[in-house]
């Protein structure tokens, strides 16, 4: 900006493939394939075999018996909800993206373990046997990493959809895996889970992805949303399908850079970061403007409401050099040593 240079520690580009010049070569051999768009929809009787291959691809990667794909994540949590929902009792979490909302925001003003303690005893105590439970799977602004593992506490005759949506955690936080452990509910035989995300975060694709067991996707696919929209990009889904080396060096790095931000930023107080999370948060309302002065930008907005107080987010992401984060860190210490 004004022929000046900023180091940018914003965003959610986590694994940072938009930069990454082996993933962009692969998505130039997707477009020397398929073109540069298909405006078609996935009902068209005659389809690019590279969506039922990405499907599959995904699917296996994340653990699932079948994936969706749709042209973003905010059309796959739609579509997720809108299909599925139909006939159930319906509890939202703290902080749904709005993404997943029926209509209006849910406001759900309960802290993530109050709600769930809330929800298992209304379930347990109500006369009906169908329930739909949707929530985010990390909260990235915060941040915080929920954990649902105190549904197994759910009766056995009760029977409970789980629709996470992981759009900032899934292959972020571990590697080809999902942000939260499932495995408890997973074996449970009246709760099925439906975990659905926007690929365009650290996956670096423009699509959305919805994945659970075969009958339950069928559903979707009749839905009018799934046969109607246009479906992503052609190529986009040929590099997340050949891009899985890149992927895993690129998740290498990030996690690289967040332990040496970490251990930078140890010094620092006022900062809260989860593990395996590239996102440090502070609530100081001078941060943005005196890194601003150091040609540093951040993410800096109020947050849960208009009125809250500023929350500032750092990211980092695979796309920085350790030069960088110590450069950054160095600003964040000298403001440090002012505020003393």
């Amino acid at each position: 900006m004004d022929d000046q240079s900023y180091q940018f520690f914003g965003g959610t580009a986590y694994l940072g493939l938009l930069d990454n010049k082996d993933y962009i070569e692969l998505f130039k051999e997707g477009i020397d394939r398929y073109g540069l768009n298909n405006g078609t929809s996935r009902t068209n009787n005659v389809q690019l075999g590279i969506y039922a291959e990405a499907e599959k691809f995904m699917a296996s990667r994340f653990g699932f018996e079948d994936a969706v794909l749709l042209s973003s994540g905010y059309l796959a949590a739609q579509v997720a909800v809108k299909s599925l929902v139909e006939n159930r009792s319906v509890f939202y979490a703290p902080g749904a993206h709005p993404s997943l909302w029926r209509a209006e925001d849910p406001k759900v003003g309960l802290s993530f373990s109050a709600w769930k303690t809330e929800v298992i005893d209304k379930i347990n105590n109500s006369s009906e046997s169908d329930f739909v439970i949707i929530s985010n799977a990390i909260d990235n602004l915060t941040p915080e990493l929920f954990d649902f593992s105190d549904f197994q506490h759910i009766e056995g005759n009760k029977n409970v959809l789980l629709i996470l949506d992981d759009s900032h955690g899934i292959g972020v936080l571990n590697k080809n895996s999902l942000s939260t452990d499932l495995r408890v509910l997973r074996s449970i035989g009246n709760i099925e889970i439906v975990v659905l995300a926007s690929l365009a975060k650290g996956l670096g694709t423009d699509a959305g992805v919805v994945m659970g067991n075969a009958a339950t996707l069928e559903k979707i696919r009749e839905h009018p949303i799934y046969m109607g929209a246009s479906p992503s990009s052609p190529a986009a889904l040929y590099a997340l399908v050949h891009g899985n080396r890149i992927y895993e060096s690129a998740f290498d790095k990030l996690h690289q850079n967040i332990d040496i931000a970490k251990a930078l930023f140890s010094k620092l107080e006022g900062y809260h970061n989860i593990p395996n999370f590239p996102v440090f948060t502070s609530h100081d309302p001078n941060l943005y403007r005196y890194l601003v002065q150091h040609r540093v930008l951040i993410s800096s907005f109020p947050y849960p409401l208009p009125t809250s107080p500023l929350l500032n987010r750092i990211v980092i992401s695979a796309l920085h050099e350790e030069s960088d984060i110590s450069q950054l860190a160095e600003v964040l210490m000298s403001q440090h040593r002012l505020k003393l």
